[in-house]
């Protein structure tokens, strides 16, 4: 690797690809306008020019409030080019988050999305006595900076005025081997950014990721899927989240094109068609949309049509799992027989492959042709794909690449295969080491589960001063414990079969912490007990255990006839409490965000008891209600 850092790789690709396309951005009318790399390159340095002419120091911490637009990567790259750290979050932070974030890295300078995002921080300042720069992206609308600046002493700067002032400066040929200096002497321990987690359980944390953590993943990633210059990704999810951060820089490291959309069905349907893309980075509630439009498109045609899909399908999932049997692609758990896989699977596929060739030419076709005529696979992050999901797509000939990871290591630690699909698996990534052990931290076997732990070069620095919070993730031999329940196979693959720690994802890639809400909602009088569940789920479900003497006399006191306390979950008037209790106390008002808020819950007929739902502390055994309840989860998202 020629490069340490991310604007020296970034350069390397401008001197061998300066007229390919870098990004494609729409422009008000909604037509998209190409950036080549040589013009992406030269807003890069006017903006780094810019900024160090007001002041940015190497090391220093630069606010990134934007979801994903052009000028978020040319701000990017010209931080890192002066070697300062950006420290990204999206448009739907809180004001009270961007207090915290933006306070407690002692930003001088912050970029905002628009002018409301501007406004947002603007009216937290009180509380940010470090900040003295504010730059807005979106500069379409007016902005009275002198105003600003004399009411909340913030100087206001516009995008574009940035740019042209920096395209002024680079005419000082000094400045410009400086800056070329700057990026030169970058090191591969620099610190690039600091990406704050949740904090719904308190502070978010920091996750210090060096140049390093993006690098090896680079290095390491094209060997799993064959890429090639000029290739286009459309890019749907938000940018500050880590895994869209290594997908951008991945583009740019095989002088790609970075098409920017949206992940709202109707936009991004239309975008592919636009656009024309050869991958598309995507968390599993894109795919999970995409199947349920196709079903809902299905359900308005006629029987024959729909008696058709359905058959067709049968026939391509039932191909798939033989087709997987005969090549060797199953996950083996358990070891298996593989001569007696081929001999079980030839027949059924000499039946099934015509079919399902018919099927392709009847049905299939039309649906990948939605996706464009040159999609090679969706790579999906951000939490794993359901079952359901993954064998559809892969049924008719869609091909989706799993990938696990977290923030605190860049985040990947391990994809499927292009060249190798073991569906419900993942393989490490190259050059990263997995261990999957016990509770008394030994290693386990095939086919049992235990906490994943990970080393390799893109597990992050730590936690930005919290050495105490570091020091409880990553041991002292470098181990990082994600938190994650994993399964080996006999051939080297992984599945990921839960979370030993509390945090919750949800299909759209959303983090967050079910602690806190679980506490909001025992605040009731009439509930005893919460829990929320929703892994890899469209939406947070809650199981509900009742105070049932609160209940009782809520009954009487409402004139409710009932028998007696063994059916109250049966009551409409109960349900009805219930969900007029959880409404009104997990919701905007209390400053929960819309993923935070229960879409369903489902009332349980008995308290928790020790040793079985319940540990000796009376804490939460979660996977144990995973296991005992999972009917009742089940019911939630049917």
């Amino acid at each position: 690797m020629k490069y340490r850092t991310i604007p020296q790789m970034f350069d390397e690709i401008v001197k061998k690809f300066p007229d390919m396309e870098a990004q494609l951005a729409k422009d008000e009318a909604g037509t998209f306008i190409p950036t080549t790399y040589r013009r992406l390159q030269d807003q890069v340095r006017r903006m780094a020019a810019a900024l160090n002419s007001l002041g940015l120091e190497k090391g220093e911490t630069v606010g990134l409030i934007s979801d994903n637009r052009s000028q978020w990567l040319v701000a990017d790259l010209a931080i890192l080019s002066l070697g300062a750290v950006d420290v990204p979050r999206g448009r739907d932070a809180m004001p009270y988050e961007l207090a915290f974030i933006l306070g407690f890295s002692e930003s001088r300078f912050c970029f905002a999305e628009n002018v409301e995002q501007l406004h947002k921080i603007l009216d937290v300042k009180s509380q940010l006595p470090c900040l003295e720069h504010m730059v807005v992206m979106d500069d379409s609308e007016p902005i009275d900076g002198p105003a600003l600046e004399a009411r909340v002493g913030v100087r206001v700067h516009k995008f574009s005025d940035l740019l042209q002032a920096g395209g002024t400066l680079l005419g000082d040929d000094a400045l410009v081997r400086k800056l070329s200096a700057r990026v030169d002497e970058g090191s591969e321990e620099d610190t690039a950014t600091l990406i704050f987690t949740s904090g719904t359980t308190g502070d978010p944390k920091g996750v210090m990721l060096c140049h390093r953590n993006f690098l090896h993943q680079l290095e390491r990633i094209p060997a799993i899927i064959d890429f090639q210059p000029g290739q286009r990704w459309l890019s749907v999810l938000p940018v500050w989240h880590s895994f869209e951060r290594i997908l951008q820089y991945l583009i740019l490291s095989q002088a790609s094109t970075i098409a920017y959309s949206k992940p709202i069905g109707k936009i991004m349907l239309t975008d592919l068609q636009r656009v024309n893309p050869s991958f598309m980075g995507s968390v599993p509630r894109i795919w999970e949309t995409v199947k349920a439009g196709v079903y809902q498109s299905v359900k308005a045609k006629g029987a024959v049509q729909r008696g058709l899909f359905d058959f067709f399908v049968a026939v391509a999932t039932a191909k798939a799992r033989y087709a997987d049997l005969f090549f060797g692609r199953v996950a083996t758990f358990r070891r298996r027989n593989r001569p007696l896989d081929v001999v079980r699977s030839i027949l059924p596929l000499a039946v099934l492959v015509p079919l399902w060739h018919a099927g392709d030419a009847l049905v299939f076709r039309k649906i990948k042709a939605k996706l464009g005529t040159r999609f090679v696979a969706g790579v999906s992050g951000g939490g794993s794909l359901s079952a359901s999901v993954d064998s559809f797509f892969q049924a008719i000939g869609v091909t989706l690449l799993d990938g696990y990871g977290l923030t605190e290591s860049a985040p990947v630690v391990a994809v499927r295969e292009y060249r190798r699909q073991i569906r419900g698996t993942v393989h490490p990534l190259g050059g990263t080491e997995i261990k999957i052990v016990d509770e008394t931290g030994h290693t386990v076997p095939a086919g049992r589960k235990g906490v994943i732990l990970v080393r390799g070069p893109q597990v992050m620095q730590g936690y930005y001063k919290r050495p105490d919070l570091t020091a409880q993730v990553i041991d002292r031999d470098g181990w990082l414990d994600t938190g994650d329940l994993g399964m080996w196979t006999h051939d080297g693959d992984f599945s990921i079969c839960g979370r030993a720690k509390d945090t919750i994802v949800l299909s759209g890639g959303e983090n967050l912490e079910p602690v806190p809400i679980e506490a909001r909602l025992c605040e009731s009088e009439y509930i005893e007990r919460a829990v929320v569940v929703g892994q890899d789920r469209k939406y947070l479900g809650a199981l509900i255990v009742l105070s049932a003497k609160a209940v009782e006399r809520y009954l009487k006191d409402n004139h409710v006839p009932y028998i007696n306390r063994e059916h109250l979950e049966d009551i409409p008037e109960v349900r009805s409490l219930i969900n007029q209790e959880i409404q009104d106390a997990v919701s905007s008002k209390h400053g929960f965000k819309a993923f935070e808020q229960i879409n369903r819950f489902v009332i349980l007929d008995a308290s928790f008891e020790v040793g079985k739902e319940l540990s000796a502390k009376q804490d939460v055994k979660r996977h144990r209600i995973q296991e005992l309840y999972r009917d009742q989860i089940e019911s939630l998202y049917a």
